[in-house]
């Protein structure tokens, strides 16, 4: 049995969740619970505020986390990052009053800066010389200008809309953060082994990600120029059809190519393009 210690609430909640159950991990669901096992594999869910997961990661309270970047950062925690989810992404910045002019980094030199990553913004402040009164809270940073608490913030932007609603602007852009699958340091080999089982079922997830099964019907004599058209991940593959002359082609496409790539085979003379979702991809 291996523990996976998770946001109990939240986008990087619902993100995990979608995963896990992508990956065939049925978990059930139960709001007052803050251990549950798994249903048919061993693993159990431990359920915790993030800013908690890496020191319970560190100190093998937890086998494994998923948690943020920026926390994973901020806390320091003596943890081994086990592989970017790619989801739950967003970025630290610092944001201004919008009525301010601002001129670089230097504008903050003297300023009350309110946040709460104090170690994230201390590293970068002293990176770029500029001594700033730091003022940790915890909630809602962004109101602190507004009330007079203090002059800018540092904190997470997503969309950016809760900026635009306290009339602030974003100025800098500190780091950039995302999902981590995070380990402890010390797994036993029968631990090490359930990871790796866990990393196989998340691989064939993240693989088929935003791909896409296309099956297209493509005259024998453009066969060679629609093949290499085709971004596939390896060679397509091409059976030849009853009707002489016609051959079916199979491939995946990613999808943010993939209206260029279908206009290509068009053109080329490819008929009776299909294209299907891919649920799991095992490369």
């Amino acid at each position: 049995m291996i523990r996976i210690a998770v946001q109990s609430k939240g986008r990087l909640f619902e993100d995990t969740m979608t995963l896990l159950a992508e990956a065939g991990i049925k978990i059930p669901q139960s709001k007052r619970t803050l251990l549950v096992e798994s249903t048919n594999y061993p693993v159990e869910i431990l359920y915790l505020r993030d800013d908690d997961i890496p020191q319970s990661v560190a100190t093998g309270v937890a086998d494994l986390g998923i948690v943020g970047e920026n926390e994973m950062v901020e806390r320091g925690e003596p943890v081994d990052v086990v592989r970017r989810l790619g989801f739950s992404k967003c970025r630290l910045s610092l944001a201004i009053p919008k009525a301010e002019n601002y001129t670089g980094v230097e504008w903050f030199e003297g300023k009350k800066i309110a946040t709460s990553y104090p170690g994230i913004l201390r590293s970068f402040l002293q990176q770029k010389n500029v001594n700033a009164d730091v003022h940790v809270i915890t909630g809602s940073v962004e109101i602190s200008p507004g009330i007079g608490l203090s002059d800018a913030i540092f904190d997470i932007v997503s969309s950016g809309s809760t900026l635009v609603s306290n009339n602030l602007r974003e100025v800098e852009v500190v780091m950039k953060s995302e999902a981590l699958l995070i380990a402890n340091k010390e797994l036993s080999d029968d631990k090490r082994a359930a990871l790796d089982d866990l990393l196989f079922r998340i691989e064939a997830v993240k693989a088929a990600e935003d791909k896409k099964y296309v099956l297209m019907n493509v005259p024998s004599d453009r066969l060679e120029e629609v093949i290499s058209v085709l971004p596939g991940a390896k060679s397509p593959t091409v059976m030849p059809l009853a009707t002489e002359g016609w051959n079916s082609v199979h491939t995946v496409i990613d999808e943010k190519r993939f209206w260029e790539v279908i206009a290509q085979l068009k053109a080329l003379g490819a008929q009776g393009i299909l294209v299907i979702p891919i649920e799991k991809m095992i490369l």
